[in-house]
């Protein structure tokens, strides 16, 4: 047996009395250890849940600017019935009145079926509604950057038509902006908080990893390995975790908006439809929800390298 023969097999001997994950070709930190992909589906779930958070959030900015474009460029008269005046000249008189507005670019004239027809979905089809106080509607559409004079004309057109009710809907405007920001807040806070979780198992995991590797953490110590080498190993392990993980959260919760999305759009024709179009829009993120969900899956990775990296240099200052 010639000097190579002897010194390889003596090498072999050495490396079996070695810890696994010291013999050649092992990692340091175990691949496909249960730990690990328990870790991995803990940060697939999380990702999802955040990802559908902001995807919600998005979506809820959308239908909230959705809102506030059409209800910003309108304005509406209402014509209470009076048995003392003639409704139809009273609803022409404030058309009349609302044509000769600055910044009024178009004035409808509500027809009263069309109005009576809006009260089907709380009272029902087949009513008459001929005894019922049904206001009469008048449509504004306003000028795109313009603003009428909405002081001086809202007195007038008390005096010229008593039973008027001019509304601009700043109130309704205000309403659903703060809406949708506590909407977006709390889906953030949501995302926020998922994302702590996930630090936070990662930080429990690696622990677990460097107290079983300690061992071999030792040994490479001896053998003069540095702290940096042993955190970007238990480094990029934790990073592929990340990204395994959340890939396959991401992309869960893009094939559930995107299902979501295909339902509610076979779902149009449905009576219900028109109500939750109303609330939601389109239910379509957009781009912008899209990349929310991908930057959502890649914060997760990045949080995952970092954290393991924190971890393992905190807990080797503690072994020195």
């Amino acid at each position: 047996m010639s000097t190579t023969e002897i010194g390889y097999h003596e090498q072999e001997r050495v490396e079996r009395r070695l810890p696994a994950n010291l013999r050649r070709d092992q990692p340091l930190v175990p691949v496909d250890s249960v730990a690990g992909k328990a870790l991995m589906a803990v940060i697939a779930i999380l990702t999802f849940l955040a990802a559908l958070s902001a995807g919600a959030a998005v979506l809820a900015a959308r239908a909230s600017d959705q809102w506030r474009g059409a209800v910003s460029n309108e304005m509406t008269i209402q014509i209470r019935p009076d048995s003392r005046r003639d409704v139809e000249k009273d609803v022409a008189r404030a058309v009349a009145m609302a044509q000769t507005l600055e910044g009024v670019e178009g004035v409808r004239a509500v027809p009263k079926a069309e109005s009576d027809k809006l009260l089907e979905p709380w009272l029902g089809t087949g009513l008459d509604l001929v005894e019922l106080p049904v206001p009469r509607l008048i449509v504004l559409r306003l000028k795109a950057g313009e603003s009428p004079d909405l002081a001086a004309f809202g007195p007038l057109l008390r005096r010229e038509v008593p039973t008027a009710i001019l509304d601009d809907h700043r109130l309704w405007v205000r309403r659903l902006s703060a809406m949708a920001g506590t909407i977006v807040i709390s889906g953030f806070s949501i995302v926020m908080l998922i994302l702590t979780t996930t630090a936070l198992a990662v930080a429990f995991a690696t622990r677990g990893a460097m107290a079983g590797s300690r061992d071999s953490v030792e040994v490479l110590h001896l053998v003069g390995a540095d702290d940096d080498f042993i955190a970007r190993e238990f480094q990029s392990r934790f990073i592929r975790l990340g990204l395994k993980g959340g890939a396959a959260g991401g992309l869960a919760a893009i094939i559930a908006i995107a299902v979501l999305g295909f339902i509610a759009s076979r779902w149009s024709t449905a009576p219900e439809a028109e109500q939750l179009q109303a609330l939601f829009g389109a239910f379509e993120i957009g781009w912008a929800g899209y990349a929310a969900v991908v930057m959502v899956a890649v914060v997760v990775a990045a949080i995952a390298g970092l954290v393991s990296r924190v971890t393992v240099r905190r807990y080797l200052g503690a072994l020195a």
